[in-house]
């Protein structure tokens, strides 16, 4: 007897040894390509700035590009799952390709951290958004700042127009929620798809309507193309955009096009120019240091902070989790999810974070300030 227990001892601590040297492995999916590459790009470049070693663990980050296309998120997701075994996913960049991952990392009980905007990502959080977190400004929190600032400079009527998908709807229904509460009126609601190059059926009726102002809920340069067209048509009223646009990629192609243009952003757009009181100046700076040290001076997005958030969320939650478990195993990534949903005052880039059962975004009011495009470049207004 003796002689079979030995050899299965020596097994068995061997195991246990491999296990606690185990890496945690995470897996990112970003639109590095195609239609969002605005986005996904500045994302990819800050998963290079994240921690390399967590609670004393090794971090290894796999970093895969879905071309901003759902079915190429949902492959590239299967794929971190099932092949590279990863403890947590972090991503995708768009609304409709976060929205398509869901199924596969609740079925694998896989924590998930979005960077992509939508509250329908994590909202209601039932048997499958328990899995799922993000880091992205609710929609409504925006839709709210851009209606209050429209009620201050006399706007009574907006034109609205919409990506064709999951974010131009999200942003019609939470728009419409917050121009109510303001008595502003939307007498038109257009939509139009990412790789549209044209948009002049749509403009058209914006114009017919005559309204005060439009709202164009688009993300990254593909929202620049209806201010084009109504510059070109000659209109004059107010012009808003969400805070999908708030990257340097949106100015240039834009161009004085877009000049005078107000939006909601995250406070890390205009990090140096906040009061110092401002309490999440000093959080945003880091990001802004650490980015602008890595890829030059004027190239930090709100997009690339999404993905510094989701970081910072994951490193208050691995130390957590790898008290409970190993990486590696499902009880580690239970562990993770349960970490992350503790979350508390995590201050990030775009706002502090205090998650809970039934709020896995977590962000509030501070997460928000009013920008202007003066000459080309992003103007803090208080």
């Amino acid at each position: 007897m003796k002689f079979f227990f030995k050899p299965l001892l020596i097994a068995v601590l061997c195991a246990t040894a491999a296990a606690s040297w185990a890496d945690v492995t995470v897996g990112v999916t970003v639109s590095a390509t195609g239609p969002a590459a605005s986005l996904g790009i500045p994302e990819k470049n800050t998963i290079s700035l994240m921690p390399k070693t967590l609670g004393g663990q090794k971090i290894n980050y796999i970093v895969l590009d879905d071309a901003s296309d759902t079915t190429a998120a949902v492959a590239n997701t299967r794929k971190l799952i099932t092949e590279n075994k990863v403890d947590i996913v972090l991503g995708s960049s768009t609304t409709p390709t976060s929205l398509a991952m869901i199924d596969v990392v609740s079925e694998a009980k896989v924590p998930m951290i979005s960077v992509a905007a939508s509250a329908r990502i994590v909202e209601p959080v039932d048997a499958k958004k328990r899995w799922v977190f993000k880091t992205p400004q609710n929609d409504i929190m925006m839709s709210l700042a851009i209606a209050e600032h429209m009620a201050s400079n006399g706007v009574k009527t907006v034109a609205f127009i919409g990506f064709a998908d999951a974010y131009g709807e999200g942003w019609s229904e939470e728009f419409a929620k917050a121009a109510a509460l303001k008595k502003i009126t939307v007498v038109a609601n257009e939509r139009y798809a990412r790789t549209d190059t044209s948009v002049t059926g749509q403009v058209l009726k914006m114009m017919a309507s005559k309204a005060d102002a439009v709202l164009v809920a688009g993300a990254g340069t593909p929202a620049a193309l209806p201010q084009k067209a109504l510059k070109e048509r000659g209109y004059t009223g107010k012009m808003y955009q969400t805070h999908g646009v708030a990257n340097a990629d949106f100015l240039r192609v834009g161009g004085k096009d877009v000049e005078g243009t107000f939006l909601p952003a995250g406070p890390v757009l205009v990090a140096d120019q906040l009061p110092a009181s401002n309490p999440v100046k000093k959080s945003a700076m880091t990001y802004v240091t650490a980015y602008e040290a890595a890829y030059g001076k004027g190239t930090v997005s709100t997009f690339g902070a999404h993905a510094w958030d989701a970081g910072l969320l994951m490193s208050s939650a691995v130390p957590v989790a790898l008290k409970k478990a190993q990486p590696g195993t499902p009880e580690f990534r239970a562990a993770l999810r349960d970490a992350l949903e503790q979350t508390k005052e995590v201050s990030g880039a775009h706002g502090v974070f205090n998650m809970t059962e039934k709020d896995h975004l977590g962000l509030d009011q501070r997460a928000r300030v009013m920008v202007k495009i003066e000459n080309g470049a992003w103007k803090y207004q208080p």
